[in-house]
C-alpha cells in the first residue's frame, strides 16, 4: 500500500485506536472518521445537505451549544475532498449496521475511482478479549471501536482491494436504504431492513416495572438485545426521554445523564421503591 493513503473509519474512538496502531507500526498514514450513526435517523438527501442529520442528532442530543449543521457541512466537505483527491482508500468495517453503512456510504462517493478503494474487514472472531460484552450478542454484532491497537495493527497488512463488482452493488445498498429513508436500519445476514424507535420504545416499555430502576440498567440490557444493530447510549437515553415526554414512563434525575436518571412506569410508584440492576 502506497504512503499516500487514507484510513477511514465509522466514529472517533475507531480512528484514536487505528492511529495508536499506525503509529506503533511507524506508519504516518492519515486516519479520516466518518462521525454518524448511520444505522438511525433519516437518511434521504444526507449527500446532497448536512440539515437532515443535524437536525435528527439535535433532536437527539438535545445540546444547544453544538453547532451540529456545521459539523455535518464539515463531514460532507470531507468526503468531497476524498472524491477530489487521488491517494488511496481503506476503509476499516466490522459486522455492525453503522460500521456497513460506512463502508456503502464511501463507495458510494468514490464508485468513480474504484481502483483507489480497499478495505479491511473485522467481525467477532478478531475480537481475542474473551471478556468483550460483544461475546454476549446473539447477533456477534462488532463495530470497530471494540478492537485494541495491537488488534488493529496485526491486520494493517490485510488490506485488500475491494473489486468493481462488489463496489457498485455496495453503492447501489446505500442509494436502497437512502430511498428507504427508515427511523432505522437492521442488518441481518448481510441485507439491511428498514425499523422504527418504536421497536425500541416497546423493548424498554417491556423492561420497566412500577418500581423506580436505574435507567442505565434498561438502557444496558436494550443495548446487548438483538434489535439489528448496535443501540448506543445517547439514543437510548433519547428514547427514554421521548417516553417520558408522551408520558409513557415517570423519569426522575437529570434526564441529560445516566448518573442519577431513573424509569419507572407511568402511575404513582411507591416513593421508596426502587429496583436496582441485577448482579
Amino acid at each position: 500500500m502506497s504512503t499516500n493513503t487514507i484510513h477511514i473509519t465509522n466514529g472517533d474512538v475507531a480512528a484514536e485506536s487505528l492511529r495508536a496502531a499506525l503509529s506503533a507500526a511507524n506508519r504516518d498514514d492519515r486516519v479520516l472518521p466518518l462521525r454518524d450513526d448511520l444505522a438511525v435517523g433519516p437518511l434521504r438527501g444526507v449527500d446532497e445537505s448536512p440539515d437532515v442529520r443535524a437536525e435528527f442528532w439535535q433532536r437527539v442530543v438535545g445540546d444547544g451549544t453544538r453547532d451540529l449543521t456545521a459539523e455535518f457541512a464539515q463531514q460532507l466537505t470531507e468526503l468531497e475532498r476524498l472524491t477530489g483527491a487521488d491517494s488511496h482508500v481503506v476503509i476499516w468495517h466490522a459486522q455492525s449496521a453503522a460500521d456497513q453503512l460506512t463502508l456503502r456510504r464511501v463507495c458510494y462517493h468514490l464508485r468513480n475511482s474504484p481502483q483507489r478503494l480497499n478495505e479491511v474487514r473485522l467481525s467477532i472472531r478478531d475480537l481475542t478479549d474473551p471478556g468483550a460484552w460483544a461475546h454476549s450478542r446473539p447477533d456477534q454484532a462488532t463495530s470497530l471501536g471494540m478492537f485494541a491497537p495491537d488488534v488493529l495493527q496485526a491486520h494493517l497488512r490485510d488490506a485488500a482491494p475491494i473489486s468493481v463488482l462488489r463496489i457498485s452493488r455496495l453503492a447501489l445498498e446505500w442509494q436502497e436504504v437512502k430511498q428507504a429513508n427508515g427511523e432505522t436500519r437492521r442488518l441481518r445476514d448481510n441485507t439491511f431492513a428498514s425499523g422504527s424507535f418504536g421497536e425500541l420504545d416497546a423493548f424498554l416499555l417491556a423492561h420497566t416495572t412500577h418500581a423506580w430502576r436505574p435507567a442505565a440498567c434498561i438502557a444496558a440490557e436494550l443495548m446487548v438485545a438483538n434489535v439489528g444493530f448496535l443501540v448506543s447510549d445517547r439514543i437510548a437515553l433519547w428514547r427514554c426521554r421521548e417516553l417520558a415526554a408522551s408520558g409513557r414512563v415517570q423519569l426522575r434525575g437529570d434526564a441529560s445523564s445516566w448518573r442519577t436518571l431513573e424509569l419507572c412506569e407511568a402511575g404513582t410508584p411507591h416513593p421508596a421503591a426502587l429496583s436496582t440492576c441485577p448482579d
